[in-house]
């Protein structure tokens, strides 16, 4: 017990011994004079006679440089400029110290001659045009067969690198919670090589919002613009801290663009892509009609008498037109692609038993006769018969007082006399029968349709 009190006062002892000898207050190193921060700018003259070629070195250690040498940025030790266009290039530079940031005397450098070598490579000329030109582009709204919409996210823990990357999710339209005015549509990015690597960022109307210069890194795949940001939406700016150096370029053709950002805010690293299309590309582009093979049609534009004919088979003649009951009854279409590929496709939501009995044995019938419009519709052996008009202009059928077919207790129930052609084949209408449209989302722009065939 003697020797457990001794060794205790012991550390007493001590740990006062200690606290009288600690000091109430720390400080840093003061700040590093810049006259004692030492770097290297030099011009290889043996690969560029023009001065095109700058190595700037740091020969201070324990100090990191930043370099902003105009076209670009860098922290390296040692990096390698190449400046394509002659003209004065004035370097910044900024030192990290213990004691802080210290500001150093830029240095201003002149190029006396264009190296156009280090600007003609294709990715250069994908993004700018080329040598002597510009380019422009605009976030993708989703509608040019490219990306879905202006962004996507791809997890951080997955490749995200040149020509490698699968995003986990592609909102379509604009970037996630983003509004029409978070998202400036009809804003421009345009990357220039007109007597420089410049770009500018400009309003819809044209006014101009910002203005500076980009640097394309060809073997990294990287892009680092000074003086002007990438167009992204006003609701993402704080979620990332880095939208100018080194930026992830994960695809570059003539006609597209695609970016990548990390999100560095308070809700953890995800990656943004960021999707832009080119303005020409965009202005030109016209939708394909695309889908499977059976639903390959378009929005019908006939010539006169053109549609009457195709229904009626011409002026004393009638044709008669069968629910295609057994193939694909139902569909909905929009700009002349539909969804189904059968009954099967929409079964239970649209098609289901009790339309399979009640579309029994349903056809419509019309024909010329006596200088009349006239049709008899059969729907399981209850014949109707009427007078129809016709508006070849709209594409548009009157029944009069009668509607295509009736189930009442289905939504699908169409509920007004006049149908709409809304897809139809001008030469092969006998082989792929004709699409009625008996309702219109105009949210979705779609028709909902029967689809008719020539038993």
């Amino acid at each position: 017990m003697k020797n457990i009190k001794v060794l205790i006062t012991t550390f007493l002892m001590l740990a006062m011994l200690v606290s009288s000898c600690s000091p109430d207050s720390y400080s840093l190193d003061g700040a590093m004079d810049k006259s004692d921060i030492h770097f290297e700018i030099t011009q290889d003259l043996a690969t560029d006679p023009g001065g095109n070629t700058v190595i700037l070195k740091n020969t201070t250690p324990g100090v990191i440089l930043n370099w902003d040498y105009v076209t670009g940025k860098s922290d390296k030790a040692v990096e390698t400029v190449k400046y394509a266009f002659k003209g004065n290039y004035t370097i910044k530079i900024s030192a990290v110290t213990g004691g802080g940031i210290v500001e150093l005397d830029p240095v201003t450098i002149t190029v006396t001659q264009d190296n156009l070598n280090y600007v003609n490579d294709p990715l250069w000329t994908a993004l700018s045009g080329g040598v002597g030109k510009q380019k422009v582009w605009i976030a993708d709204n989703g509608k040019y067969g490219m990306a879905p919409g202006a962004m996507s996210y791809a997890d951080p823990s997955t490749t995200v690198e040149w020509g490698n990357f699968t995003p986990n999710w592609e909102p379509e339209g604009n970037a996630n919670s983003s509004t029409d005015a978070d998202m400036h549509w009809g804003r421009t990015m345009t990357f220039s090589l007109e007597g420089g690597p410049f770009m500018k960022i400009n309003e819809a109307d044209g006014t101009l919002k910002e203005s500076g210069t980009y640097f394309l890194d060809i073997n990294a795949h990287t892009l680092t613009t000074t003086g002007a940001t990438i167009l992204r939406p006003d609701n993402y700016i704080a979620n990332a801290s880095n939208w100018t150096n080194n930026i992830k370029i994960l695809k570059l053709t003539e006609n597209q663009l695609r970016i990548a950002i990390m999100r560095t805010n308070s809700e953890g690293p995800w990656w943004y892509i960021w999707n832009f299309v080119s303005k020409e590309y965009a202005d030109n582009y016209v939708p394909p009609v695309t889908g499977p093979s059976y639903d390959e049609g378009f929005d019908p534009t006939f010539a006169s008498g053109e549609l009457l004919k195709m229904i009626t088979g011409g002026v004393g003649s009638g044709r008669v037109w069968s629910l295609d009951g057994n193939g694909n009854p139902v569909d909905w279409i929009g700009k002349g692609k539909g969804w189904t590929t059968g009954a099967s496709s929409s079964y239970n939501w649209g098609w289901n038993d009790d339309w399979t009995a009640a579309a029994g044995n349903s056809w419509i019938r019309f024909d010329q006769f006596g200088g009349k419009l006239n049709y008899t519709r059969s729907q399981n052996g209850v014949v109707t018969t009427g007078l129809f008009t016709i508006d070849e202009e709209k594409n548009e059928i009157n029944l009069g007082t009668n509607t295509l077919i009736q189930n009442p207790d289905s939504w699908m129930n169409p509920t007004v006399s006049v149908i709409k052609v809304v897809k139809a084949f001008n030469n092969d209408y006998l082989q792929k029968g004709i699409w009625f449209g008996t309702s219109y989302d105009a949210g979705k722009d779609e028709w909902f349709v029967f689809h008719y065939i020539i038993p």
